[in-house]
């Protein structure tokens, strides 16, 4: 009876998180963990943030461009909210909010993703501007894009394929607003592209498109908004590299865009460049994806994994690739999960944290450089 009582109380705790997304902007993208390319970023309960992983361009935020295979704190505040991690070729870094509705971000800067106004890498948080009233963040592919609790959008960083969504394809420093719009409450950055959720749950994309990830039928970019067909009941968003997927308010999963390793999930190694429903299950509650691979919660709390696995990121114990989703274990209470290049970092309802993959430069944070094919922990609670 116990067990089936927890299970219950998950449920519903996920599910209430689900309904802040269409409430909440700030609910919506906040979260403690971010994985991107070879680091990984955690806010632990206290407020305090940690890092761990590839260095090289100052990403993790602690003074130094020395890789850290376990867990390092970055300064000694405990304001922080939410973080999020980025990587490219060039940029590496990342952004985080604090709880007093200020910005900070770190790493490569190459073209300006880190909204100082500069072209200059940072090894440590330095603050964008001086407002106080943002809610949420983004970190893309040397792009971001930020929302204001006003609703207003925000972007800045590399803008070469129109990713910034502000007309041009004129790199950005500094941030600029996109538009006049005062009701988007959810925003993704992918690859060289942008995807948008409205207060009204219509789904707005733009800029680079080679794969269809736009989702607007079409392999054309676009350097302004353009609405993803006409559906009015998506919940959230995640934009991955090339690919993207999405929930709608019925508990169904949504992807389009690159297909090569079975990222979609559809049980097929086809691009689609408009949403396809993947399965028919109706009780997703997240997803992320990213390079080649993704990872989705359902509202029972399982965590599912499908796309490439050569460095055993899906968690299933072997280095197999999987065209459709699989299950994780056996465990049923999993809150949060993220990725990044080929290594998972998820969080359990205890408040344990767990990570597999690819553990190259100590990206896993658990002390060693080898790699994991299933969960291990790390440290105590978070």
């Amino acid at each position: 009876m116990k067990g089936k009582s927890n299970a219950s109380a998950l449920f519903l705790g996920i599910l209430f998180l689900s309904q802040l997304v269409l409430l909440n902007p700030v609910m919506a993208g906040s979260t403690r963990i971010s994985a991107a390319g070879d680091h990984t970023l955690v806010v632990k309960s206290d407020g305090s943030l940690w890092a761990f992983g590839a260095n090289n361009h100052g990403q993790l935020g602690d003074g130094t461009t020395a890789n850290r295979s376990s867990p390092v704190q970055i300064g000694t505040d405990k304001d922080w909210v939410s973080v999020s991690a980025a990587s490219h070729p060039r940029n590496h870094y990342s952004i985080a909010l604090k709880s007093s509705g200020t910005l900070w971000a770190w790493g490569g800067n190459t073209n300006g993703q880190l909204g100082d106004g500069t072209t200059v890498n940072r090894p440590s948080p330095v603050q964008i501007g001086t407002d106080k009233d943002w809610a949420l963040v983004t970190a893309g592919s040397g792009h971001a894009l930020a929302l204001k609790s006003n609703g207003t959008l925000w972007g800045w960083g590399l803008n070469s394929n129109g990713q910034l969504g502000d007309g041009t394809t004129v790199d950005r420093p500094s941030p600029v607003q996109i538009g006049t719009d005062k009701d988007w409450v959810s925003v993704s950055a992918g690859g060289s592209y942008t995807i948008v959720l409205k207060s009204n749950s219509t789904l707005w994309a733009w800029g680079g498109n080679t794969y269809g990830h736009l989702g607007d039928g079409t392999v054309e970019e676009r350097h302004s908004p353009k609405q993803i067909g006409t559906d009015n009941d998506w919940v959230s968003v995640k934009a991955g590299y090339y690919d993207a997927h999405a929930l709608k308010k019925d508990g169904t999963l949504w992807g389009w865009g690159f297909n090569r390793y079975g990222v979609l999930g559809d049980g097929t190694t086809k691009g689609k460049n408009s949403p396809v429903q993947i399965g028919k299950d109706k009780d997703w509650g997240s997803v992320v994806t990213g390079i080649n691979y993704t990872l989705a919660l359902k509202m029972d709390g399982t965590l599912l994994g499908w796309g490439r696995n050569q460095s055993g990121q899906l968690g299933d114990g072997t280095t197999k690739d999987r065209l459709s989703p699989g299950q994780i274990g056996t465990d049923k209470y999993w809150v949060l999960v993220s990725k990044g290049k080929a290594h998972s970092i998820a969080l359990k309802s205890n408040g344990t944290l767990w990570v597999w993959g690819e553990n190259v430069y100590g990206q896993l944070g658990d002390g060693t450089t080898a790699s994991k094919s299933t969960p291990v922990q790390i440290g105590d609670k978070w």
